[in-house]
């Protein structure tokens, strides 16, 4: 049986689903795989030149990186492929003989998730909040699949500002505007792209008071699957899509690119409701 050694660099990812998923569905294969943990909580960013050497020195096939990493892995890898480099964030490292290839999983992962779970969701006006690694890939997966008019709104405006020129650029014919949470009141949707609501960020990332019944909201946090978000949107009346839709998504991708083989779609979203629901 071949062998694959897999990991996740990140913080706060001791309840990732990823490992559960790529060994599982490798199982069905005929492959083993062992898929590692690597917790970044307490160390920082500056761990990552390290942590990316000893993957090289140790044989790993590939990698899933998160927050905090998904820039900052950037220039420790050799490549990047054609839409790692638009959307400029990794969230999987594959190797190609000697060389350490960086992709984007996040964007087609938001996508195939959000089309299954709102199929008819209104994208006339859509607030994009979270201009970071997540935030980027889902800003071109979301102008991609239709979005209209795009408002980001992120704590640093300067980094809402470069997503915003780099949206513009690869989508002309879309508004893209840097904007404040006031935008909630004409938007038709929200895609949250914070980690306010993981486990180790608790907590809203806005005044529930800013929803309103007619609107839908994506989730991209998936630990706990159901986010302080979610609950509050359900309350109100809004169509929701759950974080895990993305989760299985980029997975299913993710998968292909580090074995060449296609990942079952459903068996591994069944895989997932499963072991999110025990």
């Amino acid at each position: 049986m071949k062998k694959l050694l897999l990991g996740l660099i990140g913080a706060g990812i001791q309840r990732s689903m990823s490992p559960a998923l790529h060994e599982e569905e490798g199982r069905h294969h005929g492959l083993r795989v062992h898929y590692q943990l690597i917790d970044l909580d307490g160390a920082g960013n500056e761990a990552l030149p390290l942590l990316i050497q000893a993957a090289r020195v140790m044989g790993f096939a590939g990698l899933n990186i998160t927050f905090p990493c998904k820039q900052a892995v950037i220039p420790l890898l050799d490549s990047l492929s054609e839409e790692a480099k638009a959307i400029g964030a990794v969230n999987t490292v594959v190797r190609e003989g000697d060389r350490l290839v960086g992709h984007n999983t996040d964007a087609s992962g938001w996508s195939w998730g959000f089309r299954r779970a709102l199929p008819k969701a209104d994208l006339s006006r859509v607030v994009l909040l979270g201009a970071g690694g997540a935030g980027a890939a889902v800003g071109h997966a979301a102008l991609a699949l239709g979005v209209e008019e795009l408002s980001i709104v992120d704590v640093d405006p300067s980094r809402a500002a470069a997503l915003a020129d780099n949206l513009r650029n690869h989508f002309p014919s879309r508004k893209v505007a840097v904007a404040r949470l006031d935008a909630m009141r004409t938007a038709s949707g929200l895609i949250h792209c914070t980690p306010t609501g993981m486990a180790g960020h608790p907590g809203m990332p806005l005044d529930e008071r800013l929803l309103r019944p007619a609107m839908w909201v994506s989730e991209i946090v998936y630990v706990p699957l159901e986010t302080e978000l979610l609950r509050a949107a359900r309350r109100i009346g809004c169509a929701t899509a759950d974080g895990g839709h993305m989760n299985v998504g980029q997975a299913i991708r993710g998968f292909n690119l580090f074995t060449g083989l296609d990942a079952d779609a459903a068996r591994m979203e069944t895989h997932f409701r499963a072991i999110t629901s025990a």
